[in-house]
């Protein structure tokens, strides 16, 4: 699987900039109403437990604005939250917070929300060597923070994009002749390693056969998910993918898998409910 992202400022700071220029455009209308040297406190609590996920865009919304605002955290990026957590208290230009705050809870809530899903989903797995992996199936634009809360909340990442691995689909397979043709062609390419979708017992053989890496076994039945596993013991590393829910995941542990990929950690966003309060101005 392919490199998991990791924190980087730059990119951080291009994405949030992004964020901020769509919310405030050419100024915030009704920050006027708000002293320009005012300062201000306030409390940054979650409602819901969670895993927290995107402190650091959080952080950058409110320093991008005035550097000078200072924020105290109470829990590091990746801790388990419980309902009601006071997770960290911000102090600064009340304007500038103001202008900020919704910017940095969208990042925090949809980063954190995905953590946590990704989290409880690995707890269901808890038992079993199946990795855990995510899709491309996210957000445009988004996809580095996406994948990034998946790391956070326990996940692994599939690959980033149709750059850093190859992955043989159905429609790859309508300008070739077999699944063979397909490795062959990469394999000349010096594409290191090869994955392969298949959809029934016979296109496993053929992957086998063919030596691809990894087998992604499509919407496979129960009882073709049992075969597929004992034909490909030993020979292929296997992945199951298509419609893969939280409830699916207990008959998936018991099976000889190797991966499992879940559109749904990213696609179905549950944003983690949080609240910034202000502290009252005297």
């Amino acid at each position: 699987m392919s490199e998991s992202p990791r924190p980087n400022k730059q990119r951080i700071e291009k994405s949030v900039k992004l964020a901020l220029e769509e919310d405030i455009g050419m100024g915030d209308i009704t920050g006027q109403l708000i002293d320009p040297l005012l300062s201000q406190s306030a409390v940054l609590i979650t409602r819901e437990e969670s895993i927290l996920c995107g402190s650091y865009w959080f952080e950058a919304a409110f320093k991008l604005l005035d550097n000078n605002i200072d924020i105290a955290w109470n829990k590091k990026e990746g801790d388990y939250l419980e309902a009601n957590t006071e997770v960290a208290t911000i102090f600064g230009n009340s304007r500038c917070m103001v202008a900020a705050e919704r910017t940095a809870l969208n990042f925090l809530q949809m980063m954190s929300g995905i953590a946590y899903k990704t989290y409880c989903y690995k707890e269901r797995l808890e038992g079993c060597q199946t990795k855990l992996l995510d899709t491309r199936k996210t957000l445009p634009g988004l996809r580095y923070e996406q994948k990034y809360s998946v790391v956070i909340g326990g996940g692994h990442n599939h690959r980033m994009g149709l750059f850093d691995e190859a992955l043989i689909k159905e429609n790859h397979l309508l300008s070739t002749r077999s699944i063979s043709e397909a490795i062959s062609i990469l394999r000349e390419k010096k594409v290191r390693k090869i994955e392969v979708e298949v959809e029934n017992l016979d296109e496993l053989e053929q992957a086998i056969a063919s030596k691809a890496d990894i087998a992604m076994l499509d919407n496979f039945s129960d009882e073709d998910l049992g075969s597929a596993c004992k034909i490909a013991k030993g020979k292929i590393k296997l992945e199951i993918s298509g419609n893969i829910t939280f409830e699916k995941l207990e008959k998936i542990k018991k099976l000889d898998i190797d991966f499992v990929s879940s559109g749904d950690l990213t696609k179905n966003i549950t944003a983690t409910d949080y609240s910034l309060i202000f502290n009252t101005i005297d």
